[in-house]
């Protein structure tokens, strides 16, 4: 609509309108007096209705258990932190990161892997329940059977240190959590997947690599595999993860030459 075809009492059009279809970032909110218009308000609330949901909403095992095996993924003993309970977990993340003795004597390793699965709720059990699996398919795609991987396991009231004594259980040389992210106002159904060398209790945030926001609107499953599969990659030529080893793969995606892994 021209300045001329345009009525006198008509409201101008919204010169943002365009830019806010291409991000969920609030942007140019507007005011009404000396608050926000009534609809963003409403926006507002509802977000952070969705993100409290997200942290006390409880995983659907059995769902989640059904999807593994439809995808030719079947797990082995759904754990449990020392959290007895989601109140318990938020006030004390310590006993989200220690195993429940009943759970640590599920876990039996019949030899090492090289690779162990923790796929955990953490403060967002809606992003395991939605993307854990397209995930999974994706990285063993991507893996292409190099690696002796064990079964996933599931765990409850989970921080992403309980993948520590979990991993050592398992005699694996490398254990990968995933896990819900804290949900923001724009991401309820963030996943997070942290990677670590030589996993055994007492590992620090220092050594392990993280790769975030996993998500159709963030970093899409098939693109965060791509990822994870050269981290697990290096981190099994280098022995190590963490500060040591840079996240280099965009460039090795580009067409570098991906090396051998080392299954020693």
């Amino acid at each position: 609509m021209t300045d001329a075809m345009r009525h006198i009492g008509d409201p101008l059009p919204d010169p943002w309108a365009d830019l806010r279809r291409h991000t969920p970032a609030r942007i140019a909110l507007g005011r009404s007096g000396a608050g926000l218009p009534t609809h963003e308000v409403l926006r507002l609330a509802a977000a952070h209705a969705q993100a409290r949901d997200a942290v006390h909403m409880a995983l659907d095992v059995a769902a989640l258990q059904a999807d593994l095996a439809a995808a030719g993924l079947p797990c082995g003993p759904v754990l449990h932190s020392q959290a007895i309970d989601r109140a318990t977990y938020l006030r004390r993340p310590d006993l989200g990161r220690l195993l429940a003795p009943a759970s640590a004597d599920a876990l039996q390793a019949d030899e090492p892997v090289d690779l162990a699965l923790v796929l955990a709720d953490g403060l967002s059990a809606v992003a395991l329940q939605r993307h854990a699996v397209p995930l999974l398919q994706a990285l063993h795609a991507a893996l292409a059977g190099r690696l002796a991987i064990a079964r996933p396991v599931i765990a409850l009231q989970a921080r992403v240190a309980l993948g520590d004594p979990i991993g050592a259980a398992l005699q694996a040389r490398l254990v990968l959590v995933l896990i819900g992210e804290r949900p923001g106002l724009s991401s309820p159904d963030s996943l997070g997947a942290y990677l670590t060398h030589a996993p055994k209790p007492g590992c620090h945030d220092a050594q392990r690599n993280c790769v975030s926001n996993i998500r159709p609107d963030g970093l899409a499953p098939a693109l965060a595999a791509a990822r994870l599969a050269w981290l697990v990659t290096e981190a099994l030529r280098r022995r190590l993860t963490g500060v040591g080893l840079k996240d280099d793969s965009a460039t090795a995606l580009l067409g570098a030459t991906q090396p051998a892994i080392d299954t020693e």
